[in-house]
């Protein structure tokens, strides 16, 4: 196949190409240049801005693109005016946070939708980011029709991870002490690992699937106790746990940046999504291990002095942590 892939150098486009490329297609590559530009030396790259550059596109033929970094519908509406017959299939990246009630369990594809108060935005923030999303969807169905795939990944983890939410974890858990841990370890927390989610999605594109799939993950049910155990386990740490509620994590504000990846429980359907149909589709996750051992290495690999995005400092989880036992 000949494949367009937006972006493909970052995260989960990264390995999209990796894919793709040990399959045996023919890979045009269209981004500014900026991220990893060394990457994939082999692979035709058309260095352009999507918002402004979409006429470098034109005059050529692709079996499918994918478009791994659309936000705003704007964009995808433009890109397809562009493609449009040039193209065979449209392959969009989206998000489980499309739904418009996030406390629900095991919704599927078909739940109900965010709305937009103002759907001209393009601010995207955290209130808007599922209903852009949304209309993204929206757009690439009423302008390709039958020759979409929308693929719905909830976190996606793994080496190469820019977002520094999983990393976090896997880092905290090998420097051992006493860790700060969120709510209860029979919390439920769901994610795939970047690989996975490229796996099925070039193997749907090469299918020309016409649908929309959840991938997450795993297929048991996975909880944040098992989920920190296997990090201390892998990495080695002599790390000790103590779980804070969840009214001393809102009442610090920790939600969020603090304790990446751990949402509260009125939003706690976002890690119960059902994934039956990308199961049963083909879907696949390896072992919880391979992925925190895959990301320590990567993490360690990393320059002393990078900028981690998320977690708590050394600092503020010993003084939280004084707190929590003060009262």
């Amino acid at each position: 196949m000949r494949l367009l892939i937006f972006g493909g150098t970052q995260f989960v486009g990264r390995y999209i190409t990796e894919a793709a490329l040990a399959n045996g297609h023919e890979v045009t590559l269209f981004n500014r240049g900026r991220t990893n530009a060394a990457l994939f030396p082999q692979v035709e790259k058309i260095i352009g801005d999507r918002n402004q550059d979409l006429d470098l596109l034109r005059g050529r033929q692709w079996d499918a693109c994918i478009d791994v970094n659309a936000y705003v519908p704007r964009a995808v509406r433009e890109a397809l005016e562009v493609l449009q017959g040039a193209i065979g299939h449209y392959v969009f990246i989206s998000t489980i946070s499309v739904y418009a009630d996030n406390s629900l369990p095991d919704q599927t594809e078909d739940a109900p939708l965010k709305t937009l108060d103002d759907p001209a935005t393009e601010a995207v923030t955290p209130e808007t980011y599922g209903g852009l999303k949304v209309l993204c969807e929206q757009v690439a169905q009423q302008m390709m029709g039958e020759r979409t795939l929308i693929i719905r990944p909830g976190f996606v983890v793994g080496p190469h991870d820019h977002t520094d939410r999983f990393p976090y974890w896997v880092r905290r858990a090998a420097q051992g002490g006493e860790m700060l841990a969120p709510a209860s370890p029979d919390h439920p927390i769901q994610f795939v690992d970047a690989r996975d989610l490229a796996a099925f999605t070039l193997r749907h594109t090469e299918s020309a699937t016409n649908d929309i799939f959840h991938v997450t993950g795993p297929k048991t049910p996975l909880t944040w106790g098992a989920l920190l155990q296997t990090c201390i386990e892998v990495t080695g740490g002599d790390t000790r746990l103590t779980w804070v509620d969840e009214d001393f994590i809102k009442a610090h504000e920790l939600v969020g940046f603090g304790l990446p990846m751990w949402v509260a429980s009125e939003e706690s359907g976002l890690l119960r999504i059902n994934i039956d149909k990308a199961l049963q589709a083909g879907l696949t996750h390896r072992p919880l291990a391979e992925t925190v051992a895959d990301t320590w290495v990567w993490e360690k690999s990393r320059p002393d002095d990078v900028e981690h995005r998320f977690g708590l400092t050394a600092e503020r989880e010993a003084q939280l942590l004084r707190l929590w036992h003060e009262s």
